[in-house]
């Protein structure tokens, strides 16, 4: 299977070739030249593991790996989730739902991916006799979950940029009290939008990223989505038949890549009715899809800090799609936004979505109140995903980080905070960060000072 970029100027690679090089040439990002066709297949999928079925369905776009290795790669990458299902489905009642991402080494649904493509790039190296220099930017999860799939492999090194003081206390010491010598966490001025922008200059610029043999671990790596894929189909499979036909999946996102994953598959012939949009108060998506229009704002810190974002990277394999696989229409698209920083769709289809909008003030107040109802303590994320619930649906909600990481928000919201042994040993180790500005020529001289 071969991998082309949304913008139509990039030769199309391979799978490991596409995975290792992140963010395409021409600045676009890559998608499979053509989409599997699962309508005939997923159902023989049914009772599955969580590992038989990533390989399962992995295997169908990384052709250039042997069916033995990648199994391998596979079964690796999951060893390490301390839940025997892996994403477990908890039944709340009849009609809601919780998939529970949170049972990976960093406590968030990132590290579905993260294992995986950690142990592509282990593999990669070894086959190719290359080292590896990954450079991603996080929110939050993300930074935390990449260097944890890195964590003293040989011929790595990773360099994770984040808004110093906008990420949670938790989130910073999962990156930054690692001990590991081939991490860099890099505490950057400004939000997650300049560290993202900072990044995707940096992969534009083909002299610098082949020198130091730079690769993309942010949601712009198609490894990532095709990993978040098959949560989804996990989760669908083990609902009950009537429940499927009547399923919404209601996602907490703020760069677009989770709900993503799960509408590619509804395009590859997975029969998921719908998905429901769930932001917080930095609202772009649930603007984009109750108006149609994409209109960037100023990011408002807040706490449902992994969503605090205001440029949706992801939202451009969307926008191919939707203009009709034309990489031409894409480019004048993202043109606009980059220089208007709005663009109004006349022709959107929003048929599989729908929307929901939090602020800060009604967190606490849904995490206290899905405790009433429920039982079931929720994070802060997961908490903007109950904020609207359809009667008339079954709501799938994705749980998407473990409420201990957020304890300070939780004890607010029920009189106590949540504790995990793992987080609780980061309390006792230092705190090592790098502290640079949001500029492309810092962020350069650093990752060229520490390649390896």
């Amino acid at each position: 299977m071969r991998f082309i970029s949304t913008r139509g100027l990039a030769e199309p690679l391979g799978f490991s070739d596409a995975v290792a090089t992140g963010l395409a040439p021409d600045g676009g990002l890559f998608l499979p030249e053509t989409l599997p066709d699962l309508s005939a297949q997923w159902a023989q999928w049914a009772g599955l593991g969580y590992a038989e079925l990533c390989y399962e369905f992995i295997k169908l776009f990384a052709t250039d790996i042997s069916p033995d290795t990648l199994r391998e790669i596979v079964r690796k990458s999951y060893q390490h989730f301390d839940h025997a299902q892996t994403a477990p489905l908890v039944a709340l009642d009849s009609s809601t739902y919780v998939l529970e991402l949170f049972h990976g080494p960093t406590l968030a649904f990132k590290d579905f991916a993260m294992q995986l493509l950690g142990n592509l790039y282990e593999h990669q190296c070894a086959q190719r006799g290359e080292s590896i220099n990954v450079l991603g930017a996080t929110s939050g999860d993300t930074g935390a979950a990449a260097i944890h799939a890195l964590l003293g492999k040989p011929g790595t090194a990773i360099f994770i940029l984040y808004p110093d003081g906008r990420v949670s206390p938790l989130q910073e010491r999962q990156m930054t009290c690692t001990g590991a010598d081939n991490v860099f966490a890099l505490a950057i001025d400004g939000s997650f939008d300049d560290a993202q922008a900072a990044l995707k200059t940096i992969f534009g610029d083909t002299a610098f990223r082949l020198k130091n043999r730079l690769s993309a671990v942010n949601s712009i790596n198609l490894a990532r989505v095709l990993a978040q894929c098959v949560y989804y189909l996990y989760a669908w499979l083990q609902l009950p038949s009537e429940a499927r036909e009547r399923a919404e999946f209601v996602v907490p996102t703020g760069n677009f890549g989770n709900v993503l994953a799960g509408w590619l598959l509804r395009r590859m012939g997975v029969p998921i009715p719908g998905f429901k949009v769930a932001t917080n108060q930095n609202d772009i998506l649930y603007r984009l899809f109750t108006t149609g229009e994409y209109r960037v704002a100023e990011v408002q810190p807040s706490l449902a800090p992994s969503m605090d974002i205001q440029v949706a990277s992801n939202f451009e394999r969307f926008l191919y799609y939707q203009l009709g696989s034309d990489a031409a229409k894409v480019r004048e698209v993202m043109a606009a936004c980059a220089k208007d920083g709005v663009y109004r769709f006349e022709d959107f289809d929003r048929s599989a979505f729908s929307a929901s909008r939090c602020t800060d003030a009604e967190i606490p107040e849904i995490i206290a109140r899905v405790r009433r109802r429920y039982g079931y303590l929720v994070d802060p994320h997961t908490a903007c995903a109950f904020k609207e619930l359809s009667p008339e649906k079954v709501s799938v909600v994705l749980a998407t980080a473990s409420p201990t990481k957020f304890p300070e928000t939780i004890g607010e919201a029920i009189g106590a905070e949540p504790k995990h042994p793992r987080l609780e040993v980061l309390g006792k180790l230092p705190i090592v960060k790098h502290r640079l500005p949001a500029s492309v020529k810092a962020i350069t001289d650093f990752v060229e000072a520490h390649a390896v």
